[in-house]
């Protein structure tokens, strides 16, 4: 009998720490913001991005360009050695406005954001004009470019790589 009596407070002691555990994990899961990623936001945010630099090739200015970059960037452009950090970026890109006028229609024809992570599959047909003289020199590329999500939330490329059709 004197199991009986022990068994029904057990009982109750169990379901009453269960359903404390259980208020506690209900508890948490309310006050904790469930932030899902507004993809599309992202999305936005990254093709924006992608026309500034694109406008920032059209004036020649390479800092315009640059900034969109992180600080350890890799720049992997065709029959070029890579090329590694902003500065790097930037200079590639001087040395091309130095030499000529250069116009540039681009687009991503596909952006996916995974997190803080994303990739922008696009599409460049780039015209330089040497300031030299000389006829205008026009190619198409397809790109991909890596991005991630800075600690202030914006978007900057990490990689950058394209080649021609």
């Amino acid at each position: 009998m004197k199991n009986t009596k022990i068994f029904p407070k057990r009982r109750c002691f169990l379901a009453c720490r269960l359903l404390f555990a259980g208020g506690v994990l209900f508890g948490l899961a309310a006050c904790s913001p469930s932030k899902r990623p507004d993809t599309e936001a992202d999305v936005a945010v990254i093709k924006a991005m992608s026309s500034d630099r694109a406008a920032a090739f059209v004036r020649g200015d390479a800092a315009g360009i640059a900034k969109h970059f992180t600080e350890n960037a890799v720049l992997m452009p065709p029959n070029s050695p890579t090329l590694t950090g902003r500065k790097a970026v930037q200079d590639y890109y001087q040395a091309i406005f130095d030499a000529n006028a250069t116009q540039l229609d681009s687009r991503y024809d596909e952006v996916k954001v995974d997190g803080d992570l994303a990739y922008g599959r696009g599409f460049a047909e780039v015209t330089v004009t040497p300031k030299s003289g000389g006829a205008p020199v026009r190619s198409t590329a397809k790109c991909l470019n890596i991005l991630q999500r800075q600690p202030d939330g914006t978007w900057k490329t990490t990689h950058d790589i394209w080649n021609a059709n």
